[in-house]
């Protein structure tokens, strides 16, 4: 409701500010709006007039009644050559105080570090469209009310009772288009935040296309892309069937009162009607006030609704002391890391969701590891943060803004991409300007010193396939390392290495700065975490790596074999470090979550026998 008000409001002060605003041409206006009106004020009674003296021989009276009609006609016509100069006086003016605000406002975003992309659509495209029908509705809100003035006071004069049985149902009918009208302006600004939002889609696409690729996501990308285009199109279609709301006012409005005056006509000439009245009533009505009617509601129904949605949306977005809707890639400030808020995903309609219902906070600077039996979510909770998923339900937020934005984390995933090309390229992939002495660091940091120098240095050129799954890996963790992105998600990016050097990295990460999150491959990484989450399938558990144990029955059980030797550089779920109950509970978990098909159980099941996580 408040969204529906919110957009009369605008419509109507922002026009009745800029009529305000130049009260010479205003009245100009208005003067020559009345004499355009005064053939609609005399052609009901004159039509009626003509009609009674032609009934009753009066042939010279019928004449001049015509004759005044011809008169008045001249004279309309004379005020409406006059009129539009008068209301271009306005629009114009109007048109180029929205292009000031427009660039005003941009300039001060991007002065503030927050470029404004939507900029150069409200400026070509949205400030066009209204000031184009921001001019057609002010001459059809205007015409309206003198057209309809004149035809009511042309009834009244002529008789009182017909204009009382008018007046009802045009003015039921106003109200009734009104109350659609709002309706209407919030679907119609759903289509036009959407057409912004899919020009800014369609930019954070561009520039992360390549990450998209490498880590497998172009499917994700689809799905979520498309869902936006399909959400455009309903948005359209909703704005759509309002038309046929419309067409209920207008016959409520402008039909009602016709179908009154016949029904009442023998009441009417009891009271001293007489046929001419009826006829100059029915004349008045309709080709006075239902013009005026219908031109009003197809004006105010297509381009009135498009004006008060698009200047709600340049007056909010260009103002420069207002705050400004943070820019696609602006961080939120103040806001987590990540945030999930009842999340659930399955893969499938009719499956079981993987993910069911989560809500999960990690703040900024943290370090969560993930841990889990196969085939349980952990991969599938990294697609969902990085926004190579899109939940079912829920929303997920990477600092305060919709997940899929490359500007704020990097994953790096099981399968490790490199490149063909210099391993200086690679490793400076995120950070194409780094120095020689930040690759040095990080090198050391993550102990790539001997990988190096077994390569032939910086400059070697690297063939993918001629590297091992490790050597991979390395170099992706050394990549993320020196990335600029906030949040790292490691999907159990260094299950290729011992347990020694995964602890290396793991710490270096947390040294780095920024949030870690560790799908972890080792119960070590949970030890080595600020907080763990537990997903065991049921619902998830997250705390402190010590105060787990009391909580999680498969916490507890996993840190017992650990600490007992039997796992000690094994994977978490694998069947070969667990006792038989607790393998085939793990086998039962698995082939529940691949309800959705056989594609996936065969993944997951190969995992199990792999000994690897999915």
């Amino acid at each position: 409701m408040r969204g529906r008000r919110e957009a009369a409001r605008v419509l109507w002060r922002t026009a009745g500010n800029a009529v305000a605003a130049r009260p010479r041409a205003a009245a100009r206006a208005a003067a020559w709006s009345v004499v355009e009106a005064v053939p609609a004020a005399v052609f009901g009674r004159a039509v009626g007039e003509a009609a009674d003296a032609f009934r009753t021989g009066r042939a010279r009276d019928a004449a001049g009644w015509l004759g005044v009609l011809a008169v008045a006609a001249v004279v309309g016509a004379a005020g409406s050559r006059r009129l539009y100069p008068a209301l271009a006086a306005i629009v114009e003016p109007f048109r180029d105080d929205l292009v000031r605000r427009v660039t005003g406002g941009a300039l001060h975003r991007s002065l503030r570090g927050r470029p404004d992309t939507g900029a150069v659509a409200r400026l070509t495209h949205q400030v066009e469209i209204v000031r184009d029908t921001f001019g057609g509705l002010l001459v059809v809100a205007r015409g309206f009310v003198f057209s309809a003035g004149a035809a009511l006071l042309g009834l009244a004069t002529m008789m009182p009772e017909v204009a009382a049985l008018v007046v009802a149902p045009l003015l039921f009918g106003l109200v009734l288009f009104g109350a659609v009208f709002g309706a209407a302006a919030v679907r119609q600004r759903n289509l036009v935040v959407g057409e912004e939002d899919i020009a800014e889609r369609t930019a954070a696409l561009a520039e992360g296309l390549r990450d998209a690729v490498a880590c497998g996501g172009e499917e994700a990308l689809e799905a979520e892309f498309g869902a936006a285009v399909e959400a455009q199109a309903a948005a359209g279609r909703a704005v759509a069937r309002f038309a046929a709301l419309r067409a209920v006012a207008l016959a409520v409005s402008g039909w009602l009162p016709l179908l009154l005056v016949l029904a009442a006509a023998p009441w009417l000439m009891r009271r001293g009607a007489t046929a001419g009245t009826v006829i100059g009533a029915l004349t008045y009505v309709l080709h006075g006030l239902q013009p005026a009617l219908r031109t009003l509601v197809q004006g105010m129904g297509g381009s009135g609704l498009r004006l008060a949605v698009t200047l709600g949306r340049i007056l909010e977005t260009s103002a420069p002391d207002a705050p400004a809707r943070p820019a696609a890639g602006a961080a939120v400030a103040d806001a987590p890391a990540v945030e999930l808020r009842g999340v659930t995903f399955g893969y499938g309609a009719g499956a079981r969701p993987v993910i069911e219902d989560l809500d999960l906070v990690v703040p900024r600077g943290g370090h969560l590891a993930v841990v889990g039996p196969s085939g349980i979510g952990k991969s599938t909770l990294a697609a969902l943060i990085a926004g190579l998923a899109v939940p079912d339900a829920g929303e997920v937020l990477v600092a305060g803004r919709p997940a899929g934005d490359p500007e704020h984390r990097v994953l790096i995933p099981q399968e490790a991409y490199v490149f063909t090309g210099s391993l200086r390229d690679n490793l400076a992939y995120y950070a194409p300007g780094a120095d020689p002495g930040q690759i040095g660091r990080a090198v050391d940091a993550l102990g790539l010193a001997g990988l190096v120098r077994d390569l032939g240095g910086y400059g070697a050129r690297l063939e993918p396939g001629a590297l091992s799954e490790a050597q991979r890996q390395l170099i992706a963790l050394c990549r993320a390392y020196l990335a600029p992105q906030p949040l790292v998600v490691l999907d159990e990016a260094a299950y290729r290495l011992d347990a020694a050097a995964e602890a290396r990295a793991e710490e270096a990460f947390a040294r780095r700065g920024g949030t870690l999150i560790v799908i972890a491959h080792r119960i070590s990484s949970a030890v080595r975490a600020r907080r763990v989450l537990v997903l065991d399938g049921t619902r998830p558990y997250l705390g402190r790596h010590a105060d787990l144990p009391a909580v999680c029955p498969l916490y507890r059980d996993l840190i017992g074999r650990w600490e007992a030797g039997s796992q000690p550089s094994g994977v978490l779920g694998d069947p070969d470090g667990l006792d038989p109950v607790l393998r085939a509970d793990l086998a039962v978990d698995a082939g529940q979550m691949v309800a959705d098909g056989a594609d996936r159980q065969d993944e997951v099941l190969g995992d199990l026998r792999r000994g690897g996580a999915p």
